[in-house]
């Protein structure tokens, strides 16, 4: 699989100065952490799962979870997990793995990962690991030690993602001493922990807040303060973090907009401007502007409860020609001494020392989700996309 191998080989060369690398289940985690990109959630009660997944893969998901969490009702949960063994185990008789996206289970108790390993039988193949929901150090370890002894079972090695949402992580009293605990179990597990997830809408609801569609999730003080927060711990560049995965974008329109559009208009021409007036008649203008600041927070990535996030987040999440140049030159052999350098593009300062984790971050983002030519923004990344997006359903 990769970012983008949806669209014709002459796209991609229209549209990449270094295209986005092949990728398998079975590669490094920390190439797969990089390459989850927009992770697509489904119910697991949905009667054509095994279609969804497949269709979703040719539309250009890469990651999938299947949810047998929040997303569906208590009484449903026998009913899903036959479900869903039954649809991953026809897909598993379909063969071509390698076509699939990242396949992912949201469970909700420890006991029920190696109770769906042993059902799923051969078709665990298919999978690279569960989502673990409220991660406290309490509750993480039963679920990471169920992980474990399934592996074992299983012959397939199987990633762990947990969600970071409990309301001890949002509380001030308790904060501290909760992101200390999951840091102690998510390091001694480091090597099954692939990303962590963030579940902002469990953070809002102990507050009872909902952020509408014009404000991202950084404009909800006391949400903002916590990312800041398991950053701060859990994501560092020293070689202690780990993937932080940027919060869900609940969209739903609105009958009437009170804030103007956040998209300007400059960047948009002939086919493009139609684009622009449907991202804010969907609202995605808020979507696109969170996905900045995701990045800017240090998040890699985004969980996706519609597919019509998925090319968004995607698209920005390509490297532009000047940041791959300005990485470069960073990293530049010989230049470990530090210094300042002027910027190919001649606009900025890179200073060597300072920038160079930054440099190295960015450079492993180019490999998965590749390097736009220096003309290609964006807008022309989301119009090339659209098409087989649409194509897809």
């Amino acid at each position: 699989m990769r970012h983008f191998g949806h669209l014709a080989p002459e796209i991609r060369k229209r549209l990449f100065h270094m295209e986005p690398c092949e990728f398998t289940a079975d590669d490094p985690a920390s190439l797969l952490s990089m390459a989850l990109g927009a992770t697509l959630y489904s119910p697991a009660t949905r009667p054509r799962l095994a279609d969804d997944i497949v269709r979703q893969a040719r539309a250009g998901v890469v990651s999938m979870v299947l949810c047998l969490e929040d997303s569906i009702e208590d009484s449903e949960v026998p009913g899903a997990e036959e479900n869903l063994v039954g649809q991953l185990t026809a897909l598993a008789g379909r063969g071509d793995r390698a076509a699939l996206p990242l396949l992912f289970i949201r469970v909700r108790e420890p006991a029920q990962i190696p109770d769906l390993v042993r059902r799923l039988g051969p078709a665990v193949g298919l999978l690279s690991g569960f989502v673990l929901p409220k991660f406290t150090e309490e509750r993480g370890v039963p679920f990471l030690e169920a992980l474990t002894a399934a592996e074992a079972a299983g012959g397939r090695r199987l990633f762990a993602m947990p969600v970071l949402e409990s309301p001890e992580l949002l509380h001030l009293e308790t904060r501290v001493e909760a992101l200390g605990g999951i840091a102690r179990t998510v390091d001694k597990y480091r090597e099954r922990v692939l990303a962590l997830r963030l579940g902002v809408t469990d953070f809002c609801s102990a507050y009872g807040l909902r952020r509408p569609p014009h404000m991202t999730a950084y404009d909800v003080s006391i949400v903002a303060s916590a990312i800041g927060d398991v950053v701060n711990l859990l994501g560092r560049a020293d070689g202690t973090g780990f993937t932080v995965t940027g919060p869900v974008w609940e969209y739903f329109r609105t009958q009437e907009r009170i804030f103007k559009p956040q998209l300007r208009s400059t960047p948009f021409s002939g086919r493009a401007e139609e684009l622009r007036a449907a991202l804010i008649e969907h609202d995605m203008d808020g979507l696109l502007r969170e996905i900045e600041l995701d990045r800017a927070n240090g998040l890699q990535g985004k969980t996706c409860i519609h597919p019509s996030h998925v090319l968004p987040v995607h698209a920005l999440s390509v490297v532009s020609h000047e940041e791959f140049s300005d990485a470069q030159d960073i990293l530049r052999p010989g230049r470990d001494g530090g210094g300042v350098l002027r910027s190919a593009y001649t606009n900025k300062m890179n200073e060597v020392k300072p920038h160079r984790a930054w440099a190295e971050r960015t450079l492993r983002r180019a490999e998965v989700f590749g390097v736009a030519h220096a003309d290609v923004g964006f807008v022309e990344l989301l119009t090339a996309g659209l098409a087989p997006a649409e194509q897809a359903g």
